[in-house]
């Protein structure tokens, strides 16, 4: 492995991705857990912030990295910087050896306003962290081998230390540990600018991935937004999280999450085909706050088409059950 330094030497060599990230978001993103399991090599992240776009947010915090390891990047997020630390994720650098370095050598010399957090499989589980002295109070970090769990503007300590003690004493696959973490900070004004509106955040997000996965394909990827509306994320996403599979849905059981169900056309305007080489027992349409809007019994048919002619134009959820109790979740658009 080449050392850092010539690693850095490098670095103008990311500098022409920046088009591809924002170079600086003054964003301060709160509260987020990313956590590994070395059993199944499953790796993954959760978060949420009083920030109203959760895709935006999930973005920029949660970089996975499928049988590798997870990387946060937030408070007063940098492109260039994640570019940074993904390539050295990729090129087998620990979790210390990319926070030293991205911290040592931050884009624009400002690393006190930035926080970290980077967890890997190397070793049976590899983390590390990072809380720059500037980030905005309430802010800390916690680490174990497995995980590390970072806020900032946070209610204080007890966030943290309630979303470690979920994750460590809740038993079940890792998507059901993260979820158990983001229950432990549904708390009002974790995030404390969402003091007022009696709620922890504004959006939230959950993604795991089994160590085959590609980006953009992960075994579970959910992010849920409730701005406008002061509706409690947590509880969305915990709704959708239980839709899913819950806890129960782990890549190592009896194959339940299904493969190779065709779903056309995506964008959708009126009607949405489903087809699968098995038969489909049930469809939930699901809007991004939790709620089903639709569910469609396709007795046991191979082929389904939905009527989404009365639906609002946005994003949603769909979770296909199978008459053998297997499932999948996708999203769709229209």
């Amino acid at each position: 492995m080449k050392s850092i330094n010539l690693f850095l030497s490098e670095k103008i060599l990311f500098v022409c991705f920046i088009s591809l990230l924002p170079i600086i978001s003054l964003g301060q993103d709160t509260f987020s857990i990313c956590a590994v399991d070395p059993v199944t090599g499953q790796v993954g992240s959760a978060g949420a912030t009083c920030i109203g776009n959760a895709s935006t947010s999930a973005i920029i915090i949660s970089d996975v990295h499928p049988g590798v390891g997870v990387i946060h990047t937030q408070a007063s997020y940098i492109g260039v910087n994640q570019i940074n630390a993904r390539a050295m994720m990729n090129m087998g650098y620990t979790p210390q050896q990319i926070i030293d370095s991205i911290t040592e050598n931050d884009f624009v010399n400002n690393p006190f306003i930035r926080q970290y957090g980077v967890v890997s499989l190397d070793s049976g589980g590899r983390s590390a962290a990072y809380t720059g002295i500037n980030c905005m109070n309430y802010k800390n970090h916690i680490t174990g081998p497995t995980y590390s769990i970072q806020g900032n503007i946070l209610l204080g300590q007890q966030i943290l230390d309630s979303m470690e003690s979920r994750f460590l004493n809740t038993s079940g696959n890792l998507a059901c540990k993260l979820m158990a973490a983001m229950q432990g900070a549904k708390v009002v004004g974790a995030d404390t600018r969402c003091t007022p509106y009696g709620i922890s955040s504004y959006s939230a997000f959950i993604r795991v991935a089994n160590p085959n996965d590609v980006a953009g394909q992960l075994f579970l990827d959910y992010t849920v937004n409730t701005f406008p509306g002061n509706r409690e994320p947590i509880d969305t996403l915990q709704t959708l999280f239980d839709l899913w599979g819950g806890c129960s849905a782990s890549f190592i059981s009896s194959n339940n999450q299904k493969s190779g169900i065709k779903s056309y056309p995506n964008p959708v305007t009126d009607f949405l085909t489903l087809e699968s080489a098995e038969n489909i027992n049930t469809v939930d349409i699901i809007y991004p706050s939790g709620i089903i809007i639709k569910r469609i019994l396709a007795n046991s048919s191979k082929s389904t088409k939905i009527d989404l002619s009365d639906v609002n134009p946005g994003f949603y959820f769909v979770i296909i059950r199978m008459d053998d109790g297997g499932f999948t979740s996708m999203k769709v658009v229209k």
